[in-house]
C-alpha cells in the first residue's frame, strides 16, 4: 500500500509541474490566426509545453518514482526478513472432569487426595483445567529456531493456574537442510514415544507410569544432539500433516547430556545423565507408516526424601535416608513400536532398568532408599475414522493396557509403584480447534503421594471428559 501511494504521489507532483510551465494558445475562428495571449471573440485552444520539455521533466519525474520504489522496496525486504515476522504463536487448553464409578472406601470417601501424579482423577476435582498452554516458536534465522511454552495450569500448594515454565530451548542448525541441529536449554529429554508425544496428539488422557517416571514432566535442562535425513524429516512432517498423533521430529538419532533431576528442579549431585534415542520411521508401498525405536539413559538421581510418619507416643519424626547421598543409580532401556492409525493402528512400548525406591512396608513406613529394579510398559490399538459425523473430522477409537512394576523416583521416597490398568474410550476432533474425548478407566494402582512414601494399592472405576481447545 506504501509503494501504491508514493507512486501516485510522485505523478501527482509530476503532472503538477508540466502544468506549472505550459503556454495557453487561442485562435481567431474567422481568420484561423492563432494567438498567444486573450482577446474578444479569440477562442482558447488548450496549455501546451514544448516536446523536449516534456521529454526532460518526464525523465526526472521517472528517476525520482523509480527512487521512491526502489527505497520501498528495500523497507518491505527488510519488514520481511525482521525476526519477529517469522515467530507463531498458538497452543490449547484441556478442559477435564472425572467421575468415579466404583472404587474402594477410602477411594469413595475422599481419605486419598493423590491417587497418583496426575491431579485430574482426584475425588476432590469436579471442574479443571488440565493444561493451559501457550506456545511462541519459529525460526528466526538460517542457523537457529526457539521454542517457548509455558502452562498457567500449575499449582503451588492450595493455589492453582500458577504459570511455570515448560519449555524453552534454541535449536541450532549446522545448515539449511536441518540435518544437524543441537538444542540447548529446557526441552523433552528423548527418552519415550509417549513422552515425547504432545497431550494435546496423546489418545489416553495421561501417559503411561512405566515410561513417564523415567524424566519428570518429561523434560530436563540439557544440551542435545538430533540427527534427521531429509527424507526422514519430510516423512514426519507428512505424519503430522495427517493428523496420525506423531511425536514430531526429535531426530533419527539423539544422543545427549541433561541434568538429571527433571523439570524446572535444581540439580542436586552435580552429575550428568546421559540418553540416546534411534528411531525409524518408514512407509510401505500400500501407504501404511511404521516407526521402530530403542532408547536408553543413565545417571545417578537424587530422591526427594521427607519424613515418613509421626511416632504417636514419641512424636519423633524419623527421617528416610538415601543408601548414597550422592544418588542412586538410575538407568533404563526402552523399546517402541508404532503402525500408525490409517485406518487401524497399534501403539507398544516396555523399558526396563534400575531406579531409586522406598525400602520397607507400607504398614511400616519406609526409612531407606535404595537401587531398586523396574519394568513395565503399554499397549495401545487404535481404529481412526475421517468425515465419520461431519465433514473433515476424525473420530479415533482405542484401547490401551499399561502394566507397570516399579517405583516413582520423582514422588516423596520414591515410593513403590504398581500398576495394571486398562483404558477404553474416543477422541471427537470436531475441527482443528476442538476436540471432544471420553475415557472409562479401571484402575488397578499405588497410591504414589501418600505421606508415608510407600504406595498403598487402590483399584476403582472413573469415567473421564476432556475438552481441548487449540489455536
Amino acid at each position: 500500500m506504501k509503494k501504491v501511494a508514493l507512486s501516485a504521489l510522485a505523478a501527482v507532483a509530476m503532472s503538477g509541474a508540466l502544468c506549472a510551465d505550459a503556454m495557453s494558445l487561442y485562435t481567431d475562428p474567422e481568420t484561423g490566426q492563432v494567438f498567444t495571449t486573450p482577446h474578444d471573440g479569440r477562442v482558447k485552444m488548450g496549455d501546451f509545453i514544448d516536446a523536449k520539455e516534456v521529454d526532460t521533466q518526464l525523465s526526472e519525474q521517472a528517476a525520482k518514482v523509480s527512487e521512491y520504489e526502489s527505497a520501498m522496496q528495500g523497507y518491505i525486504e527488510k519488514d520481511k526478513k525482521s525476526w519477529s515476522n517469522k515467530l507463531k504463536i498458538g497452543g490449547y487448553m484441556q478442559f477435564r472432569n472425572t467421575e468415579y464409578l466404583s472404587g474402594e472406601n477410602k477411594l469413595n470417601d475422599g481419605s486419598f487426595k493423590g491417587y497418583w501424579a496426575d491431579k485430574s482423577t482426584r475425588n476432590d476435582q469436579n471442574f479443571l483445567i488440565r493444561r493451559a498452554r501457550v506456545v511462541i516458536s519459529g525460526n528466526v534465522g538460517e542457523h537457529l529456531g526457539i521454542y517457548i511454552q509455558p502452562d498457567f495450569a500449575s499449582s503451588a500448594g492450595s493455589t492453582n493456574h500458577i504459570g511455570q515454565l515448560r519449555d524453552f530451548y534454541g535449536d541450532i542448525y549446522y545448515d539449511k537442510t536441518k540435518v544437524h541441529r543441537v538444542r540447548v536449554g529446557q526441552s523433552k529429554v528423548p527418552y519415550g514415544f509417549e513422552n515425547l508425544q504432545s497431550s494435546s496428539k496423546r489418545l489416553a488422557h495421561d501417559r503411561n507410569d512405566a515410561l513417564n517416571s523415567a524424566v519428570r514432566d518429561e523434560r530436563d535442562i540439557g544440551a542435545f544432539y538430533y540427527y534427521t535425513p531429509v527424507a526422514v524429516q519430510e516423512l514426519f512432517a507428512e505424519i503430522d500433516a495427517k493428523g496420525l498423533k506423531s511425536t514430531g521430529n526429535y531426530g533419527m538419532f539423539a544422543l545427549g547430556a541433561y541434568n538429571g533431576q527433571g523439570a524446572n528442579r535444581s540439580e542436586s549431585n552435580g552429575n550428568y545423565h546421559t540418553v540416546t534415542r534411534l528411531t525409524y520411521p518408514f512407509k510401505t508401498q500400500s501407504g501404511q507408516i511404521f516407526e521402530f525405536g530403542v532408547q536408553g539413559y543413565k545417571g545417578k538421581y537424587v530422591s526427594p526424601n521427607v519424613s515418613t510418619k509421626t511416632d504417636e507416643f514419641s512424636k519423633v519424626t524419623p527421617l528416610v535416608t538415601l543408601t548414597d547421598p550422592k544418588g542412586i543409580n538410575d538407568e533404563r532401556i526402552g523399546i517402541s513400536a508404532i503402525m500408525y492409525q490409517q485406518p487401524f493402528g497399534l501403539q507398544a512400548e516396555w523399558n526396563w532398568g534400575k531406579t531409586p525406591g522406598a525400602d520397607g512396608k507400607a504398614v511400616e513406613g519406609v526409612t531407606s532408599i535404595s537401587e531398586k529394579n523396574l519394568n513395565g510398559g503399554y499397549i495401545q490399538s487404535m481404529y481412526r475414522f475421517t468425515d465419520a459425523i461431519k465433514d473433515n473430522d476424525a473420530l479415533t477409537l482405542f484401547a490401551k493396557w499399561q502394566y507397570f512394576d516399579g517405583y516413582s523416583k520423582a514422588e516423596l521416597n520414591s515410593p513403590r509403584n504398581q500398576v495394571n490398568d486398562w483404558e477404553i474410550g474416543f477422541e471427537w476432533q470436531a475441527a482443528k480447534e476442538v476436540e471432544f474425548s471420553t475415557v472409562y478407566h479401571a484402575m488397578n494402582r499405588s497410591d504414589v503421594q501418600q505421606s508415608n512414601g510407600y504406595g498403598e494399592r487402590f483399584s476403582g472405576a472413573a469415567l473421564r471428559f476432556q475438552v481441548q481447545v487449540n489455536y
